[in-house]
């Protein structure tokens, strides 16, 4: 009687190992693919630009969490696009996303575009030299950070000035008021002061500890933003910070003209870093 009770309880521990052994490697399985799947919308054929969706050319899709696009459209936000008109031609399996539609009246809840895990943080943009350039950046658009900073506790400012690569290919949700980059053209085509082009202020998406970088980076210096391609998702490792000092070493700036040779860069299109001042709320 005693040996069977031996058994018996092995045989349920037995069993209790293999189910938990199980669920764990289910549960490795899951993270290594992603994480948690997440419903988004798809385009179920070729859509053209110009075409009213209708929910006949709309399908769904599980997509692991940590692959899900910022911009892209939620099953459960389907409806909602239903009769809009695309701003821009998707192919068939392509998930749509918010920048993939031509809403220039719906407004949406900034909250609303904020993935689980992020935080909208505001900076002010101005450019000195020509405020025209700042109208070149529009919402769903992706940017460098960048910062320009002298080190405390140093004794000769001009030469610990550095150029720092902050953060990496940040998604921009709002410019201004606007979370609809059609909204902002629209001003810029017809030639009005939109209230973006007055008070230009880039919400950008990002983690917490980026929000915090960047806020100690806003006290420390001069913020910019490089704009870049949204097809472009290479994050550059082990960039050194930059001296003022090579600006004018001629061999420093070979060697950057090189890099740029090497990597075959596309030629960029856009104007230049627009430069951010921290927004402070009061």
């Amino acid at each position: 009687m005693t040996n069977r009770k031996a058994i018996f309880i092995s045989f349920v521990l037995g069993l209790l190992a293999v189910l938990l052994l199980i669920v764990y490697m289910r549960q490795f399985e899951r993270e290594m693919s992603g994480g948690e799947r997440v419903q988004l919308v798809v385009a179920l054929k070729p859509i053209k630009r110009g075409t009213l969706i209708s929910d006949e050319l709309l399908s769904t899709r599980d997509v692991p969490m940590a692959y899900v696009e910022e911009r892209a459209i939620k099953a459960n936000e389907r409806a909602k696009i239903v009769g809009v008109r695309t701003s821009a031609s998707i192919p068939a399996q392509a998930i749509v996303t918010w920048t993939d539609l031509a809403i220039a009246n719906e407004e949406r809840d900034l909250s609303s575009l904020v993935q689980p895990g992020r935080r909208a943080m505001t900076v002010r943009a101005s450019n000195a030299d020509d405020k025209k350039s700042n109208a070149l950046i529009r919402p769903g658009d992706y940017v460098d950070v960048l910062a320009t900073m002298t080190p405390p506790n140093v004794e000769s400012a001009s030469e610990a000035t550095k150029s720092v690569v902050l953060l990496q290919r940040v998604l921009v949700l709002a410019i201004g008021v606007d979370t609809e980059p059609q909204a902002v053209a629209a001003a810029a085509n017809s030639g009005k002061q939109h209230s973006s082009q007055r008070d230009m202020a880039l919400t950008l998406s990002l983690t917490l500890g980026e929000s915090q970088l960047l806020s100690l980076a806003s006290e420390q210096g001069r913020l910019a933003v490089a704009l870049r391609n949204p097809e472009d998702q290479r994050i550059a490792e082990g960039i050194p910070d930059m001296a003022v000092g090579q600006i004018f070493d001629t061999t420093a700036r070979e060697q950057i003209q090189a890099d740029r040779r090497i990597t075959r860069v596309p030629e960029p299109v856009n104007e230049g870093p627009v430069k951010l001042e921290s927004v402070v709320r009061r």
